[in-house]
């Protein structure tokens, strides 16, 4: 696995290969290396309620329902969290593994059933370290990618039994499965039951001007909500503060590469910028829910739901500006109204923005409803054409 694949370690080009003797290979037969399964309460298995703040301050609830016996699965790969002090985590999941499934994955139960494995990933220390000293240590990147797979051999085994699947993942979550498909799906049989690869927060690479070639050859990219076996991918940033040079997201390296950008609120592209289904966290960050929720409205700044949709707030579109293709996002402000005129989703130090990193850390949520509406349309399509 290269580490251009992995997306929070994207920069870190000096990480050399771990001389110890692998350790042993994990079994995906056993509950306890799964976050979440179908049956069972797990990570996925929460509140997952929101509120509604619309523009002029009224707020209402939205109610979640998981689906009734849904058609397809969603397989999620987790990005960079683990707190663990080794390079590569343990198998335990702590608070933050739990933490970003509540985040990204557990409102996708509305439309599949759910499957997330635990792996040994690069952790999030491993990445500060780096980033304080400009090199890292020696983690095994292979066993990240022989976890994943295998949990992946393990679901096909066991539950699968012919149904279309969607594989989820969002940083170096979806850098793994971006080698997960080029290895396991590409042109392969299989490939027919993928309704879709949503590689997000990572690059995938692109013919300029074409859906299919680079880093795959025969998964393109989607361009309707009916097709599938197709990659949706981006990358976001405010569309005021568009990638810096030397940004980690949105180039890729090739002549006649470039970075895959899919806007789940408009797949065509045409539409120019146009109105995401955002579902955001009533607090700040992927990894803590101790981070401090915004006011989301004058008239009732202590809404207890753990998300919150703003509609007509969050506007998304893909541009090309000096060399990088990403998701732009435009807040609608108002100052007028009484709801809230920003949102978080920035990488901070301290009360430093890294712009090179955008709105990394709320790529998944701001098109979240965009996303599970994608699932749905393509689970229907997908029955159709197999309709016996």
């Amino acid at each position: 696995m290269s580490l251009t694949a992995i997306a929070w370690a994207i920069a870190l080009q000096s990480a050399a290969p771990a001389e110890a003797a692998p350790p042993p290979a994990n079994d995906y037969t056993l509950e306890q290396n799964w976050l979440c399964r179908p049956g069972r309460r797990d990570a996925c298995t929460i509140a997952r309620n929101a509120a509604s703040v619309a523009a002029d301050g009224t707020v209402g609830d939205v109610p979640y329902a998981d689906a009734d016996a849904p058609a397809a699965d969603c397989f999620y790969v987790y990005p960079t969290v683990s707190l663990d002090a080794p390079d590569n985590s343990d198998m335990v999941a702590n608070e933050e593994e739990r933490s970003v499934v509540a985040a990204q994955f557990a409102r996708f139960g509305s439309v599949c059933r759910q499957f997330g494995p635990i792996y040994r990933q690069i952790t999030l220390t491993a990445l500060r370290n780096a980033m304080v000293s400009g090199t890292m240590r020696a983690g095994d990147f292979d066993l990240i990618y022989s976890d994943v797979r295998d949990a992946f051999r393990d679901y096909m085994a066991r539950d699968n039994g012919g149904r279309p699947f969607v594989l989820f993942g969002h940083s170096q979550g979806a850098g793994i499965l971006k080698d997960l498909v080029a290895r396991e799906i590409d042109g392969q049989p299989v490939q027919r039951q993928m309704l879709s690869a949503m590689l997000i927060g990572t690059n995938v690479a692109v013919p300029a001007g074409a859906d299919i070639g680079g880093d795959f050859k025969s998964v393109p990219l989607c361009r309707t909500d009916i097709q599938t076996g197709c990659v949706i991918s981006y990358m976001s940033f405010r569309a005021d503060a568009p990638p810096p040079e030397g940004a980690r997201f949105g180039r890729v390296e090739g002549d006649g590469l470039r970075a895959a950008c899919t806007n789940p609120a408009d797949l065509s592209g045409k539409g120019g910028a146009v109105i995401a289904d955002a579902t955001l966290l009533n607090r700040g960050s992927i990894v803590s829910s101790a981070d401090p929720a915004p006011p989301w409205t004058d008239a009732d700044p202590t809404i207890a739901a753990g998300y919150v949709k703003v509609p007509g707030l969050i506007s998304t579109q893909c541009v090309r500006t000096d060399g990088f293709d990403y998701l732009a996002v435009t807040v609608n402000a108002d100052p007028a109204d009484p709801r809230s005129d920003s949102i978080n989703g920035d990488v901070m130090v301290g009360k430093r923005v890294l712009a090179d990193w955008g709105l990394h850390l709320i790529d998944v949520n701001i098109a979240e409803g965009d996303l599970t509406g994608l699932v749905a349309s393509q689970t229907a399509a997908w029955e159709a054409a197999n309709a016996s």
